[in-house]
Parts: C-alpha cells; structure tokens; sequence
C-alpha cells in the first residue's frame, strides 16, 4: 500500500467515531494544538476526510465554529479557510450517490458548486478591473439580474444589459466568466465594488447552508438545511465512509455472481480516465460560425440540403443566403427578414425572410435548452428555403401544432428583449416546466402536406449553423453533423452512472449511445491534461447495425474536424460520395480487430463489434490448445475460417433444419420451432438460474417450477418442451454440435479459474440487449473495469429474435446481483451506484395514428402478463395522423387483388418503399399464387430491424395457429362487451396470445406512414372490436370504395430499398428491388448469396451429391460475380467462390476464378482440405512472395510426409 495510503488510514483511525466518541479521543485527533485552523486545515487536505468526520462527530461543531470567519475582502477570501471548506464541501457532495438524492436536492447541489467554482475567477477579475467612466449605476435595484428563491441561486443574467456595456471597460477581460456566473460585466467602478459585495454575500449565505446547517439545526431554519440531511442521514454513513475507503483500499476484486473469478489486474498508476465525464457536455454543444452573432441558428436537414443545393447551383444566390442568416443573427430584424408567415391566430409565429425575389427562408423562433441544461435560450430555427409559389398552407398547420405544448411555450416564443441600437438579443429563461398537452385539432391538409408535416417535426435533426457546418459547405461535403438532442435524450447522454435505457422502436436509444461515446471521445481529444484514452467499445448482435454505427460515428468526428481546416485545406477537399460494396458484412474480413482480446490497443478504440466476434476474441485468449479437453472447444470457438467450426454452430436456421425434424411430429405440428429454439436459449440454457447448475442448464423440476406469469408461452406444456430439450441434447451430442449458450457457459467456467485476459475497457455499450442471452451479460459486465460505464439498452416488446427470452427487469436484478457479490467478495468500500433508468417515449419514426394503435397492444400484453416485457410509459408520436386501416369482407381473390393494386395489374405494383408481411414463408408462397408478384413479400420475423411508408399485415389472425375462441380474451380490454372469457380461471389455456401479440406489435411498428390489416378471418373480430371500441383504427368493408393502396416508386428508390435489404440479409426482397431498379449485376450477386445459403442449409440434411452440387452452384455463381467486378467486390466475390468449392470436397476450379483471392495463403488452405494437391501445390509457386512463410512452411511439411514425389514438386 502506498505512503498516501498509510497516511490516510492513520487518520481514518485517527478521526473514528470511537476514538471521537470522548475528550480522551478529541485531544488524540486534534494532537495538542494550540491553533485549530491548521487542523481543519489538514482535514481539508485528505480526500473526504473531513466529510466524514463531520457525518459520524456531532462535536466537530467546537471546531468549526471557532474559526469561521467569512472574509469581506476579494483578495481575503482567496486564500481564507472559507474558500477552502466551501470548495470541499461543494465538490465533495457531487460524488454522493445520485440515486439516493432527491431530484430537487441534486439540483441544489449543481446550482451551489456551479456560483463556488465561479465566483473565484470574477472576484479575481473585478479586483483588476479600471475604468475610466466613474458613472454609477448602484441605482439599478435588479443590476446583476440575481434573486434568491426558496431552494437555489437564480443565475439568470439580467436582459437589461445588453452586450454593448461590456465595451465600456479599458482593459481587456475575459467576458465568458461573467456569462458563466451569470452577471454583467460592470461598467464603472461602483458597481464593481457592488458586484463584488454581492458575490462575497452570497458564498457567506452558501456557506451558512452549506455547513453551518451540518450543526446548528435551529439556528437556520430559513435556509435549506440539504446538507444537514445528507451527511448526517444514517443511511448514507455507509456511502460516505466508502467514498472515504474507496481512497485507501485497492481496487475490488472482478468476480461475478455467485462465481469467484480471480482478480482482474490493473496498474495501480494507471492514471483514470473518467473525469472524461465531467467536460463531456460542453463537447457535444457548438457556437455559431465565426462572425455570427447571438442568436444560435439551428438547421435543419431539408435547409441543409437546399444550402448545398444553391451553393452548387449559384454561389452567388447561396451567398446572398448566407448573408441573410449571418444577419438574423446579430438580431437585426426587419420587416423584409421577419415577416410572419403564418396566419395571426395560427398558434406560434412563423416567419419569412426574402433571399431574392422568388426564394425565401422560412423559419421560427424557438426556445430550447442552454447548454448548463439549467435555463433555456430563444433560437432561430430555419425549417428551410422555398420559392415563393412553394409557401401553402402547411405553415399554418406548423404554428397550431407547436402551440400544443402550451401557453408558457408560447409566450417564450413570441417574448422579445427590448431592442437597444436596432439590435434584439435573444431572451434566456428558468427551464420551464412540462405543460399538459393541448388537445389537437383535426389537420384539414393533402396528404403531401401532412407527409411534409410529419417530415418537419418528426424526421428532421437540427444543427448548429457552426464553423464545421460552414466549411462543409464551402467544401460542398456530404458529412453528418451533430444534431440538437431532446431534453430526455440529452440526460442519457449526460448521466455519470451506468444506465438502463428502454424504449420502442424508434425512440433514439442507439443515437444517445453513439453520442456518450462522441462526447467521452472529444472530451478526451479536446482535454489539455495528458489523460489515457478511454477505451469504449460498443456491443450488438448484428454485424451490420454494428458497421453501420461505426461509420456514423466516424463521419460525426470527421464533420468536427472540419472546424479547424483552413481555406486551403477546404479548397483541396472533393465531393465525393462512395457507395457501399456489395458484400455481406458478415464475411468481409476485420482486418482493423485483432484475433485475440489481449491485443487489442489504443488505436481500436471506440471499438464497434458484435457479441459473437467479441467471445471469439476472449476464447482465443483463455482456451488452452495444449489441453485436450478444451482444444476442440477453442477451435470452434475462436477459429473463423474453419468450415467445421462454420458447421458445427447450432443456430436457429441449423435447428429448423437438422434437429426440427427429428422431434415427434405429435410435438412439432402444436408449436412454434422458433419460440421452442427460444425457450432452449432464452430459459432453460440461458438463463440466470442456470448459472447455478454445473451442467449450465436448469433440471426438469425447476424447469417446471417457472412462474407462469413472467414465462407464459409454454406454460401448459413445459413436461413436453423439457423432453425435446432432452432429445436436442443428445442429437447435438451426436453432430457434435455447440450453441452459443454452450460457449458463454465454456468462456465462463474457464474465467473462474483465470484473470481476464487484457486490459479491460472503462465504458461499454450494450445495444438491442434483448437480443442477447441473460448470461452473456456476465460476460460483458466482466469485460468492463468501470462499475458506472455500463449503458445497456433494447426493447423487450421486440424480443423475437431466436433465442431471447429475457426481460430488463431481469437484467437489471441480474447486474445488481452481480455488483453486490462483487462487494462482498472484494469489500472496497465503494458504494454500488444503482444504474439509472431511462424511458424514450417519443417515436421519431412514426405519427401517433401508428403509435396509438402500436401501444394498445402493449398494454394487453401487460394487462395480461405483466412479467412478459418490461412495463414503459406510454409511447407518444411527435404528429397526428392516419389511423391504421382494417379490411374486412373482401370475399374473393379479385377483390383483395383490386384493393392492393388496382384494375389494372400490369401498370401498378407495391413501391419501394411499401411491404406486405404475412406470418410464414407458407404465406408468403399462398400469398403469391393469389396475387402475383406485385410487391415486396416477407415474413414477420425477417421484418424485425427494417422500416417502410407502408405496410400491408396480411391475413395475420387468419393463419394464425390459435382458434377464434381463446382470441376473444382481448375482450377483456373492452368495456360493456358482456360476455367475455375469464383469464384468470385459465390463465395457461391463453398463454400462446402472449407471443402472438408481440408479434402483432413488430408488424404495426415496420410502418412510418400507414399500416393496412387485411384479414376476413372470423379469429380477427376480436382485435377489432377491441381497436374500434378505443377509435383506434377505421374499417373498410366489402362496398367501400377506396383508391389502391399500391404507389409508384423510381429507379434510385428501387435501388437505394435493395441495398438495404441485401444488407439485412433478406436477398428474396433485394433481388425483387434490384429488378425494378434494372440493376442485373447486383440481381446476380444476391442470387449468388441466395445460393449460398441454400447451400448451407442443405449440410446434414441433404444426401451428400446434393450437397456438393448446391456449393457448386454457389461458387460458379460468385466466380462469375467476380469476373464482374472490380476491387474489393472482385477479391470477395473470388474468396467466396472458392471457400464454396472447398466445401463440395470435390475441387475442379479454374485457376483463373482462384487467384483473383487476395487471401492466397487463405485460398492455398481451402484448396488443401479439400483433397486437390495439384491445385494446393500451384498456390505456393504463384504466390509464394504473399502467403505467409508458416502457412507455406507447414504446407511443405504436409506434403513431404504425405507424399515424397509431390514434396519434390511442392520445392
């Protein structure tokens, strides 16, 4: 332990409540001196020491109270014994446990360290000041704009004095401080004097708050006594003693629950980086451009794209626009830039500036958040740039819908300072509290205006009009700028501990995870103090979300950079715009991450990966290849290039094929293949409890001991699900086959015994986690060294991904659990901060007729089975619109045919950006035969992840595998129904609705614009009934006469819904999209990957020909795919080829496909194994220069022991 160390515990024990507890014990602590200063003194100077002793001695009040003098002078109270205690106090009370403060308590705490710390350097600077205007201005009741309330300091700057005083003074200052505290600058040396007079009262009124109340419990009872309640409240003694402890003690041990892991080393001098938390905030908050004034000007996406629209088209047009906005903000308004476009009764004002004699800028003034998240500031938010013939009724609509936030609103918004020289400066005010929503009025708009609408409240970000955005458009660059957060969304960005972030679809849970890792990035970039980099790391499922985010981020620090590159710099840049290869992400190579965990530096970090690659990582560390019992475990484990370890890996469409069929058809006709998969992963393997059996699953008796409310699906039927558990283990046995249970319990049961491998990473993001295991959380918490860097967040209303079957309520206990074992097998003393817990519930992707619709199916499940999915808030969307259509009484297969695409079938077909869903691919091939190939056709389950405009749910009810009568138990929702099946009497007998609801929520939730449910099935009456009975939905009968529900969409639209499709993997779709778009070549890659995955689906269930001739068709499709294409597209395509000729095991490639491959040490290996020694013997002499020596080296000696006269050859 270190000298500080020792010292520290000396005076823990010096300063204990025992020692205390009597005179004999004082005089101990004080050491007989004669002066008492210098003791408080020394108490200061130890890190929570002093607050300490102050929490556990009532009498360190005849100390204190002795040397309390609060200085009247500047210059004395610098280096006086007030300073010293305020500055401890005020910063020791933020490092309280937030999660056992008050809301309003913790505000205080901010309010009063925020005037502490920045009083000092305005005193220091008033004490500098000279002027040479002696005026006075003591006559100004209100000159530093401050009052004192009941809770907290007001530090709102005084509106009457304009930033024209602060030209007054004769010597430069540092105006910002002033800003900062929130005073004006004085103009004469009276109300300096004044200002310093007033700052030196106000510490003394805060350090009577801040410490006199700790002890005179009587004596201030018209000041907030918080800090009386915090350290002296017993509940918090623990907290504060660790705070104390977590100084002395090393660092906690990393075990995990329930399991002892050996502790995890780290330097004790490496230097921590989590201050990065602290300067965070400013990092994601930008002035305007250079030469700007006041008034912060916000952009929004449509303004941006017409920005660079006329910089392109006319540089002259764009610099007059330029102008225009430079000069609204300086605040000079005139009737030609400030004309109210809207109409006077028309809610909040919008106005218009002329840019030439047909364009105009359209925009408001708005009222947003600050950057101290303590008061909130009118801006000027430009919506975009129109002709004049362009300007409709749609701005009417805007004002009446903005004033639905409320009268105080309102009043921001049309509120205006008092102009001083022909110039207003915006109006700050206290953070308003949330007003009660205005009922809407019905919008009387086209249906284009309402899209328009929707597009501007709902879809647009809005940016800061900043140096980078001025240079990325001078340098006519298509980049991605840090948008304006809502308030919610920036308290997830901001908080300081570990957080749990629930929301539905499309509430912006990913966008507050990449922008905590943007704002801990720059922190650490903009930092002057040589800190480490922060290691964070960023984990999903999906490969694709995972590469997708990464390139966000780095394009958002590309754009940051941008503010610093001179002219020159920006004059040499091109537009450029790159177009993603059309490649599965899932086999490009990740040249950028290590094979092992251990190797990992700097330099990767912020690290963007899926799970599965990260556990591949960690395996290759900790598995022993010299041990026999783990050395097949690691191969398949960690080694991504082994067809065997490809083969062997039981996922969801392994099951469906090789294991499905296996089980009793009596079984298997009753169920759902992918919710048995699930429940095998999810509950039985996956599972907290199954931690605690040595096998790693649970045994049939707890099993069946399951409450039925939190896992209701197999509730009645759990006897028959555990005997197909039985039977997968031992055809798995058979196959040798692993799933990815089996290797996080394998990674797991190594980690007892071993350190973790590497340096761990101090923040960890946890996206979709509900798509994950319950039990690779324990993973994932083991690989992070910060117990206030976790930030997990997901949906469990959307858990239908094969496998999940867990809820954040469970997470959240799970993580607790962890962390209190944690403390109790490594006791640091440090407090268990409980994570935080956050709900979006504004949907930024669709309008509240979705959304309402969306959300009263989550209420039935909750209603029902309240432990099914985590219970939110409800969602709300940011506009009104259509509500979801119901079709019902088409009869026959022309009807329905004439309502999806007209009379005429052979001019009109589904858009681009339209889908019908149907529940299986059975659906999908009826659905089909009915009505032709007339759009986009997919299953529920291949929707999950994807968005459209439109959305058809065909037939839903109708295939549906429960009857009409345990439907009718949604009546239950419905008020005077009568009759209705009672739920309790039978609670199992309806478990199965469960699951059929959310998967009606995933197929309301695909929808941006409009969802239509088409079903005639009797087994829909009920949801309906239901849906009417709340005015959620309209109906549409047999004589309805309604317009095809089928648009038109262009070529780039095709194209553009292709790319996206093929990048989620749903190749049927992309090739149906890149057909429309007459885009052959990228028609044949998708059938190639088409191929491929038939393919594989094909091993161990096909005959053996079957099989190499399917991989045959695979890699002839790819070869040809490469003779196509160029660069990275050509080496892919090649290396596929070649793997899928590998696999057939009966190798008779041309050379010419083969050696395209890059990877030629890669293709030598995959020649190799699959018996071809000629081919294998030609690779090293093409490409000896570029296979590695070993895999040269190891291939010679293969061949010699082999075969001498080919080692002959092969030299």
């Amino acid at each position: 332990m270190s000298t500080y160390s020792s010292k520290s515990t000396r005076m823990l024990e010096l300063f204990s409540a025992n020692r205390l507890a009597d005179e004999t014990g004082l005089r101990a602590a004080i050491g007989g001196h004669s002066e008492l200063q210098p003791v408080i003194e020394h108490l200061l100077s130890l890190p929570h020491v002093f607050a300490y002793i102050v929490s556990v001695w009532d009498r360190s009040i005849e100390m204190i109270s002795q040397v309390i003098d609060f200085p009247d002078d500047a210059k004395e109270y610098r280096s006086s014994l007030a300073r010293k205690i305020l500055d401890n106090v005020s910063v020791y009370a933020l490092a309280l446990p937030i999660e056992s403060l008050t809301r309003d308590v913790a505000k205080d705490i901010g309010c009063y360290r925020a005037f502490v710390e920045g009083a000092q350097p305005v005193l220091c600077a008033l004490s500098t000041m000279k002027f040479a205007d002696v005026r006075s201005l003591g006559r100004d009741p209100n000159l530093f704009g401050m009052e004192r309330n009941d809770r907290s300091i007001n530090m709102q700057a005084s509106q009457d004095a304009p930033k024209r005083n602060r030209q007054n003074a004769c010597i430069t200052i540092d105006t910002s401080l002033f800003v900062k505290l929130g005073v004006a600058v004085p103009t004469t040396k009276e109300a300096a004097t004044s200002l310093s007079t007033y700052i030196l009262a106000e510490l003394k009124k805060i350090l009577s708050v801040c410490i006199l109340t700790m002890y005179f419990s009587t004596s201030f009872d018209s000041s907030p006594k918080f800090y009386l309640s915090l350290l002296r409240r017993t509940e918090l003694v623990g907290d504060i003693k660790a705070l104390l402890f977590s100084n002395v003690e090393e660092s906690a041990k990393d075990v995990t629950f329930e399991i002892s892991f050996p502790e995890d080393a780290e330097s004790s001098t490496e230097r921590c980086v989590y201050p990065m938390m602290q300067p965070m905030k400013a990092t994601l908050y930008f002035d305007n451009a250079n030469g700007f004034g006041e008034w912060r000007i916000l952009i929004s996406n449509e303004a941006y794209k017409h920005l660079r629209e006329h910089r392109r088209a006319d540089k002259k047009i764009f610099t007059i626009i330029y102008k225009k906005i430079k000069r609204l903000s300086h605040g000079q308004f005139s009737t030609e830039n400030h004309k109210r476009l809207n109409e006077l009764n028309e809610g909040i004002p919008v106005f218009e500036a002329n840019m030439t004699e047909d364009l105009r800028l359209v925009y408001q003034i708005d009222c947003v958040p600050d950057q101290d998240g303590e008061s909130e500031r009118q801006v000027i938010k430009v919506y975009g740039i129109y002709r004049h013939s362009e300007l409709g009724r749609i701005w009417n609509a805007l004002g009446n819908h903005l004033a639905r936030r409320g009268a105080e609103y309102q009043r921001r918004c049309i509120f205006r300072t008092k102009p001083a020289g022909g110039v207003i400066l915006p109006a700050s005010f206290p953070l308003m509290e949330t007003e009660p929503e205005i009922p809407a009025i019905p919008l009387d708009l086209s249906a284009k205006d309402m899209e328009h609408l929707q597009s501007l409240l709902v879809l647009e970000k809005y940016v800061t009009f900043s140096q980078a955005f001025l240079h990325s458009l001078i340098a006519n660059q298509d980049v991605h700028h840090v948008f304006m957060l809502s308030p919610q969304e920036q308290k997830v960005v901001e908080c300081t501990t570990s957080c749990y972030v629930l929301g539905r679809s499309g509430t912006g849970k990913t966008t507050t995870m990449l922008f905590k890792m943007l704002g801990i990035q720059r922190a650490w970039e903009l930092s002057a103090v040589d800190m480490p980099k922060p290691r964070q790391i960023f984990v999903t499922k999906s490969r694709m979300l995972a590469t997708k985010v990464k390139e966000y981020f780095t394009k958002l620090l590309e754009s940051l950079a941008m503010a610093g590159y001179t002219l020159q710099e920006i004059a040499e840049l091109k537009a450029q715009r790159v177009e993603d290869d059309l490649i599965d992400l899932d086999d490009a190579p990740e040249s950028h991450v290590p094979a092992r965990y251990s190797q990992l530096e700097d330099k990767h970090f912020p690290l963007f990966v899926t799970f599965d690659r990260l556990a591949r990582m960690i395996a290759a560390d900790i598995f022993n290849m010299d041990d026999p019992e783990t050395r097949r475990s690691a191969e398949l484990f960690f080694n991504i290039n082994d067809t065997e370890a490809h083969d062997s890996i039981v996922t969801y469409a392994v099951f469906e094929k090789q294991y499905w069929p296996h089980f009793s058809q009596c079984f298997t006709r009753k169920l759902d293949s992918w919710l048995v998969f699930s429940e095998f992963m999810g509950v039985i393997k996956g599972s907290e409890q199954a931690l605690g059996f040595q096998d790693g699953f649970l045994d049939r008796t707890s099993y069946l001991r399951l409450s039925c409310r939190s896992n209701p699906i197999f509730a009645n039927q759990r006897d028959i699900l555990y005997d197909m558990f039985e039977n997968y283990r031992k055809l798995k046995k058979q196959k040798r086959h692993f799933d990815v249970a089996d290797r996080t319990h394998a990674i797991l049961k190594v980690l007892r015994n071993q350190t973790f491998p590497g340096q761990q990473v101090d923040y960890l993001y946890v996206d979709e986690a509900q798509d994950n295991l319950l039990i690779d959380a324990m993973v994932l918490r083991r690989l992070c060294k910060n117990s206030d860097g976790l930030f997990w967040a997901g949906d469990t209303a959307q858990t239908i991904s094969a496998g999940s079957s867990f809820r954040f309520d469970d997470l959240k206990s799970f993580v607790y659990r962890m962390e209190r074992h944690n403390s109790s097998i490594a006791p640091t003393g440090a407090p268990v901060h409980q994570p935080m817990m956050f709900q979006l519930t504004t949907n930024y992707r669709s309008h509240n007729g979705i959304v309402n619709c969306a959300h009263s199916v989550i209420e039935l499940i909750t209603k029902f089975w309240p432990n099914a999915i985590d219970r939110l808030q409800p969602e709300k969307g940011m506009v009104d619109g259509v509500k979801p259509v119901f079709f019902t009484d088409v009869e026959n297969d022309a009807r329905c045919k004439q309502f999806l695409i007209g009379e005429d079938a052979n001019k009109l077909e589904f858009g681009a950006h339209q889908c019908i869903l149907v529940r299986d691919e059975a659906a999908v091939k009826k659905l089909r035969e009915k009505v032709g190939d007339i759009g986009m056709i997919m299953t529920l389950y291949d929707s999950k992840g994807l968005e459209f405009d439109d959305v058809l749910l065909y037939n839903f009810f109708g295939d549906s595998a429960i009857d009409e009568s345990r439907w009718r138990v949604v009546l239950n929702g419905v008020q005077g129904q009568g009759y209705v099946p009672d739920f309790y009497r039978d609670e199992i007998r309806y478990a199965a609705i469960c699951n059929e609801l959310k998967l009606l929520y995933v197929g309301i939730t695909r929808a941006r614009k409009n969802i239509w449910i088409f079903d005639t099935s009797a087994k829909s009456d009920a949801i309906r009934t239901f849906w009417k009975s709340q005015n959620l939905i309209s109906t549409c009968a047999r004589d309805t006469d309604v317009s095809p529900l089928a648009v038109s969409s262009a070529p780039e639209e095709w194209a553009s819904s292709g790319r996206s499709l093929f990048l989620h993997k749903r190749y049927p779709q992309a090739i149906h999209c890149f057909k429309r778009a007459n885009l052959h070549r990228e028609v044949k890659v998708c059938e190639a990957y088409l191929l491929r995955e038939a393919a594989r689906s094909n091993v161990g269930v096909a005959l053996l020909n079957v099989q190499q001739g399917a991989f045959t068709a695979a890699a002839e499709a790819f070869a040809d795919c490469g003779a196509a294409a160029t660069g990275n597209e050509r080496r892919e395509y090649y290396r596929i080829s070649a793997d899928c000729y590998a696999r057939r095991q009966a190798l008779k490639a041309p050379d010419t496909h083969l050696k395209e491959a890059a990877e030629s040490d890669l293709t030598a290996k995959k020649y190799h194994k699959a018996g071809s020694l000629e081919k294998t013997l030609h690779v090293p002499t093409n490409y000896d220069t570029v296979i590695p020596e070993k895999t040269v080296t190891d291939l010679r000696t293969h061949k010699k022991q082999s075969s001498p006269c080919a080692y002959i050859l092969f030299v």
